[in-house]
């Protein structure tokens, strides 16, 4: 069976427009200012961690506790956060046609394995790697290597990584040796070597894998 790993946020579903929902969740929920809302906004807007929530009770004196804080968010991005049912979709025609499906995403382990699980991604994806699971974050081959095993498998030249960030995902799956397909939204930095196939899209990207199933 081949494999194709896919990052999660910005890829499979969209982090970007479920956060603003999930700060204003909860900031409602414990009666929360514009303060604390515009500091989540701000600390929170690329990742998000336990120790955020720390800094988040230290700085405000606030009475709940970083792991209840924590535990919250979690669940409020996990609520927020949609994969799009063409996205699903095409994992399920990727997966009729033989494919291992994992997930290399970069993010505490509680918080993206919520997210696959609230969003239906976990019927269709044979292993996830987070880089909270072993500390070690995209680009580092080892959680490729990581994803690889929770598939049961290994990585081999046909195998591919789909993602959005051109220095984690598309040069860290480079790194690995895997073929790349970059969903393409931010600019590309000159210094990489551009990406083995670029689309607008993930359910292009698996268009594509299926497509050329038999190469």
């Amino acid at each position: 069976m081949r494999l194709a790993l896919f990052d999660l946020d910005g890829t499979l579903v969209d982090r970007r427009s479920a956060f603003p929902d999930a700060i204003a969740q909860l900031s409602h929920d414990h009666g929360y200012g514009p303060e604390i809302e515009r500091w989540l906004v701000t600390e929170l807007k690329d990742r998000a961690n336990r120790s955020d929530f720390e800094r988040l009770q230290a700085t405000f004196q606030l009475n709940e506790s970083a792991d209840h804080l924590w535990r919250v968010y979690v669940d409020r991005m996990a609520a927020a956060v949609h994969c799009r049912p063409a996205v699903l979709d095409s994992l399920a025609r990727l997966r009729a046609a033989g494919w291992n499906i994992g997930v290399a995403t970069n993010g505490s382990s509680d918080i993206q394995r919520a997210k696959i699980q609230a969003t239906g991604l976990a019927d269709l994806i044979d292993g996830v790697a987070a880089s909270g699971d072993i500390d070690v974050r995209k680009p580092d081959p080892r959680l490729f290597e990581l994803a690889a095993a929770r598939c049961g498998t290994q990585l081999t030249p046909g195998d591919w990584m789909t993602g959005d960030n051109p220095e984690t995902d598309i040069a860290g799956g480079y790194k690995a040796g895997l073929r790349t397909i970059w969903v393409d939204g931010r600019p590309w930095p000159a210094s990489l070597a551009t990406p083995h196939h670029t689309v607008g899209d993930v359910t292009e990207a698996i268009d594509y894998l299926l497509t050329h199933s038999a190469e």
